[in-house]
């Protein structure tokens, strides 16, 4: 790959992780000193990227894989989406801004896959070639956090919008990305095109089956802090929280280098302990956190992101890598991330704000406020018992792939 395709690709992931990350930390702030929204309307918006998280999967398949060229679709896909963002950010009536909000996630959630897509087309070694671009993207979620910090522009539509624009550059940039015609063949799509069954069999096996349904079940209590950590920070007072919440990706950068050598040492098993119990620390640090002496634990909290992300998700992707058999392995990660990203923080959502509403205290300003405490001990108790039932559950014994299995049987030589 030449130095000009990936600076082209470098480029790609910067935006696609900035506008995320312009207006999706900051959401739950604006909505609710903002929009005086509530609890439970703040959840369902955030659960918006959950729904789309769904969607996607049968989107690629049906259109991107097999009808337009990648870089054609993302055009489309992020000039839509610009639109829907800026009509979306001028709303104050929730049901309005939640179909916008919907729609606009409708669009984008597609183009994670399609930009990581386009660069592996455009790689002679993937596995050598795709980090050093992808870290761009983390790249651009700290630029977007540091920015509207630096702006205190939180509690307002102007982060939504500044993401609107931002949309609307990239879908004129992938323009000039590489040709990236469609390589699947006209054929009827179906389940079993997107998910093949070896794939969904992969459940049948007992520890992976334990793996999907904590993944599931802690994808819950996480879903607490993507869609509500930003509005907590800065109820509390804490000056330039979406800056401050970068630190999160950026021990996420920090985590990645280190994750070979801890998994030598902890294996699959314990690493997925680690990044589950990292999330009920981090929550009981926010239970108990707060300015002054104790701005301590809430910096510990954001900082844990590293190990809380890395330790479960990254790993849980080299699991199911390691686990699934070669020619259905992207499928199987398809449906891992269905059911964590979409079904698991698309519940995640709808029970968050359950949680905050029913914790939001009376207050005489009109701006709402919450016990925070009350949710924090939730969510870490949620996380905790996840983590236990993991614990005393889940066998790392590695299962023996059919391709393994075919290799030993004309290899004899190899021990059993």
């Amino acid at each position: 790959m030449t130095l000009q395709i990936r600076t082209r690709l470098s480029i790609m992931m910067f935006l696609e992780y900035f506008i995320w990350g312009a207006w999706y930390v900051t959401l739950s702030t604006w909505l609710s000193a903002g929009l005086h929204f509530n609890g439970e309307q703040i959840g369902l918006a955030a659960g918006t990227t959950a729904i789309g998280a769904i969607v996607a999967p049968f989107f690629v398949g049906l259109i991107a894989d097999r009808m337009f060229s990648t870089e054609r679709v993302l055009t489309v896909l992020h000039g839509l989406g610009a639109v829907a963002l800026y009509t979306a950010s001028r709303q104050t009536n929730f049901g309005t801004l939640y179909v916008l909000v919907l729609l606009y996630c409708l669009f984008f959630m597609p183009t994670l896959a399609l930009t990581n897509s386009l660069a592996f087309r455009q790689m002679t070694d993937p596995k050598l070639e795709f980090g050093p671009i992808r870290v761009l993207g983390t790249g651009g979620w700290i630029v977007a956090g540091l920015l509207i910090g630096g702006l205190s522009i939180e509690k307002t539509a102007y982060p939504m919008q500044l993401a609107a624009v931002s949309s609307l550059v990239m879908a004129l940039y992938c323009l000039t990305l590489p040709h990236t015609p469609p390589l699947a063949t006209q054929k009827r799509v179906t389940i079993g095109s997107i998910f093949p069954r070896e794939a969904i069999d992969l459940l049948r096996d007992r520890s992976i089956a334990i793996f999907a349904i904590a993944s599931f079940l802690i994808c819950i209590p996480l879903q607490f802090y993507y869609a509500f950590t930003n509005l907590f920070l800065n109820e509390k007072g804490v000056v330039n929280a979406a800056g401050k919440m970068t630190g999160g990706q950026m021990s996420e950068l920090i985590c990645m280098l280190l994750i070979p050598w801890f998994f030598r040492r902890l294996g699959v098993k314990y690493m997925l302990v680690a990044g589950m119990a990292a999330w009920t620390v981090r929550y009981f640090l926010f239970a108990y956190g707060g300015l002054g002496d104790r701005m301590w634990m809430l910096w510990i909290g954001i900082l844990l992101h590293g190990i809380c992300y890395d330790f479960f998700f990254v790993t849980g992707q080299i699991y199911i890598d390691r686990e699934a058999e070669t020619h259905f392995r992207a499928a199987a990660q398809g449906l891992i991330t269905l059911i964590t990203y979409g079904a698991g923080m698309f519940v995640g959502s709808w029970l968050s704000g359950a949680v905050v509403e029913h914790y939001t205290l009376a207050s005489t300003t009109g701006v709402p406020a919450h016990d925070w405490r009350s949710i924090w001990i939730f969510s870490a108790i949620s996380s905790a018992i996840v983590l236990v039932a993991f614990l005393f559950s889940f066998s790392e014994k590695p299962r023996l792939r059919v391709d393994e299995r075919e290799t030993r049987s004309v290899s004899p030589e190899l021990p059993a």
